[in-house]
């Protein structure tokens, strides 16, 4: 979705030059007048710092409505271009001034960014948390949560000196495991190794020993690429196991509901408040490019496929002259440009450079 935005001298005749407009573009593009209030003007000093401002907070806008659009996309696939309000009518409510009014559009747009943006950390945090829970249950031995694997009869239980340890074992490596564990440490007890269960990768084994050489034992298995699993049995470990997941579960739902939410609610704002700030530098740009009073019409052109540059030549045709020779159509540009003696005057005289004023608004949904 794209939109130029382009204003022209009116001459005390909007309406006319909006008929004049209207009729030259509409083969190739939608056109609707962009109603711009009159803002409170104040300094041309002031109005030259904040066109310089209105740049900077443009590209932080444009970022903020992105960041918002992949959050919606991702978490539920939609299409944020539905959410987009009617940004053609700009109202004049937020400040009694251009700095203002400004001021009050970065600080509404800032603070809806960082609520998005303190929800959806909140919500990574206890969706990680909950991944981390399913991959316990679901994983290979080696790490996935034995409550449920691991029976009262697998263990040494209530012994001053003896302890059981549950060992995920590759399975290419049962043989070398059983031939080898009696003999890693001192205080193994022999034959005490069983099988508990095993997976597509691990086996889990048991194994006895003397609680003084659990830490030697655990070192001396990691060499040999077994992996101790740090395991208590709990008969009611299972259960608050299962408790937990569910309650974690229940949080993430409510959690993603009330995200999903708040971006749907914030998008058309924030997409509303771009568009304001658009109006904004039109305005600014309009009063700087055409001089006081502000006499101006203001429009959005959403070109058809393929007829964006047949768009500009003709608006350029049309207002040419707004710019003296930068006006030109571009060969004439080509074939004059060695008459500007003023070195400002060619910097301005590039590609972009356009003799009316004109942004774009542009909101692509084809990354996504």
């Amino acid at each position: 979705m794209k939109y130029t935005l382009v204003s022209v001298p009116a001459l005390g005749q909007k309406q006319n030059t909006l008929l004049n407009i209207t009729n030259k573009l509409k083969p190739f593009a939608e056109i609707h007048p962009f109603a711009i209030p009159d803002f409170k003007i104040g300094t041309l000093d002031a109005l030259v710092l904040l066109s310089d401002e209105l740049v900077r907070h443009d590209t932080a806008f444009e970022q903020s409505v992105n960041k918002t659009a992949d959050v919606l996309s991702n978490l539920v696939r939609g299409q944020p271009d539905a959410l987009v309000q009617d940004f053609l009518l700009v109202n004049d409510n937020r400040g009694p001034s251009l700095q203002e009014t400004t001021q009050t559009l970065v600080q509404e747009m800032n603070s809806m960014d960082n609520l998005i943006k303190n929800k959806l950390n909140v919500y990574t945090q206890n969706r990680n948390t909950l991944q981390t829970l399913h991959r316990k249950q679901t994983g290979n031995y080696s790490v996935r949560n034995l409550n449920g694997v691991v029976k009262k009869e697998h263990c040494v239980l209530n012994s001053e000196y003896l302890t059981t340890l549950f060992v995920a074992v590759p399975k290419t490596a049962y043989k070398q495991w059983l031939n080898s564990y009696e003999t890693l440490t001192s205080m193994i007890v022999p034959r005490s190794s069983v099988k508990v269960a095993e997976d597509n990768e691990y086996g889990l084994f048991s194994v006895t020993l003397f609680q003084r050489v659990v830490d030697e034992f655990t070192h001396k298995a990691r060499e040999e690429k077994f992996v101790v699993r740090d395991f208590q049995f709990d008969e009611d470990a299972l259960r608050k196991q299962q408790q937990e997941l569910q309650e974690t579960e229940e949080i993430e739902r409510e959690q993603l509901t009330e995200l999903i939410r708040l971006a749907r609610t914030n998008f058309g704002e924030m997409f509303s408040a771009w568009a304001h700030l658009k109006a904004i530098r039109i305005f600014v740009e309009s009063v700087l490019r055409y001089g006081l009073p502000p006499d101006f019409l203001s429009v959005t052109i959403a070109a058809e496929p393929k007829f964006e540059e047949k768009l500009d030549q003709i608006l350029v045709d049309q207002y040419g002259h707004l710019g003296g020779v930068h006006g030109f159509d571009k060969q004439k540009q080509a074939d004059t440009t060695e008459e500007l003696l003023d070195h400002d005057l060619q910097t301005v005289n590039s590609a972009t450079y356009r003799p009316y004023v004109q942004f774009h608004l542009e909101f692509d949904l084809e990354r996504r």
